[in-house]
């Protein structure tokens, strides 16, 4: 496989901070399989439930976010590769702020439910 051209620029950042930032993408990575996890089994639980469309429509934007999240790993993982080393500052996330309003509106969600099924 061929080394991309930003992976030849710059200098060698110190491989300590390589591999801390890898196993930050990783995280994230194990975050968006979790967050996909849930929405199978929103989907399958919802298919029973009464809420059985609001689960599916659930398990779908779980699922995008997963996908969000996942392709936003990348994207962080590289960039933060990129300022290690032109030594930079390393850049601000997006991912950050998606997923905090994400777990806000799921937890603002599952409390509607709730309350509706009583």
């Amino acid at each position: 496989m061929k080394t991309p051209q930003w992976l030849r620029e710059g200098s060698d950042p110190d491989y300590r901070f390589s591999l801390a930032n890898e196993r930050t993408f990783l995280a994230w990575v194990r975050t968006a399989l979790a967050i996909l996890a849930g929405a199978m089994v929103l989907h399958q639980l919802g298919v029973g439930l009464k809420i059985g469309r609001v689960a599916q429509y659930g398990a779908v934007l779980l699922t995008l976010l997963s996908a969000a999240l996942a392709a936003g790993a990348y994207v962080r993982w590289k960039a933060n590769e990129v300022a290690m080393r032109h030594s930079r500052s390393l850049p601000m996330s997006a991912l950050i702020p998606l997923l905090s309003l994400a777990a806000a509106a799921i937890a603002l969600a599952a409390a509607v439910i709730m309350l509706t099924q009583q």
